[in-house]
């Protein structure tokens, strides 16, 4: 069975950070761009962070551009996502998700999808 898994989520003040970590099982991910999605209470799920198959190439959302950082250290491994400098409006549950594309990116399909993990951001 395939499965992506997230964690690090949890619940921080503002202006704090978190590292969530999105963990492949079931098979390997070589070559799948890999993304960030977070949906919040009432809102539509929305891309925030993208990153190639090759690992050379992210995207980010303008909400997040230079507060948080896509990375994955091994295209067999892990893929990261800091978050900086958190803000309330960042609360949602955080998704992972994998295409079989060296493409990252809002508004393209997705093959795989994690259960999600919940940040939630005090004032």
């Amino acid at each position: 069975q395939v499965q992506l898994v997230e964690s690090g989520g949890g619940l921080v003040q503002a202006g704090g950070s978190l590292k969530l970590s999105c963990t492949a099982s079931g098979r390997t991910f070589i070559g799948y761009a890999m993304s960030w999605f977070r949906q919040a209470p009432g809102k539509e799920r929305e891309f925030v962070a993208g990153i190639s198959g090759s690992g050379s190439r992210t995207f980010y959302a303008d909400s997040v551009k230079g507060r948080w950082t896509i990375s994955r250290p091994s295209v067999l491994g892990t893929v990261y996502l800091q978050m900086n400098s958190l803000s309330p409006e960042d609360t949602a549950v955080y998704y992972c998700a994998a295409r079989s594309s060296t493409t990252a990116g809002p508004d393209l399909l997705y093959d795989y999808w994690g259960q999600g993990t919940q940040v939630t951001v005090s004032s």
